[in-house]
């Protein structure tokens, strides 16, 4: 399991925005979890500078509200 980033915020179009700890490659689609490895969305993009980037994630959970300042995490290495 590797550790990602915390989650920010949920954008307008209700998507997940994280920002990552460190550079890293994610490939779109990639599944991402909590802490308990429920798995809460996958990556729809990513952006941002490429030292920190951020990653918008598409959620797959009823309330994606709940998920800010969490962190999140992926399976892939």
């Amino acid at each position: 399991m590797r550790r990602l980033g915390k989650i920010l915020h949920v954008s307008k179009s209700r998507s997940l925005i994280a920002r990552l700890e460190k550079e890293q490659y994610l490939k779109l689609g990639t599944k991402i979890f909590d802490s308990k490895l429920k798995q809460i969305g996958v990556v729809q993009d990513l952006f941002g500078p490429v030292r920190a980037p951020y990653i918008s994630i598409r959620p797959t959970v009823a309330e994606p509200e709940k998920y800010p300042g969490r962190v999140a995490y992926s399976l892939e290495l």
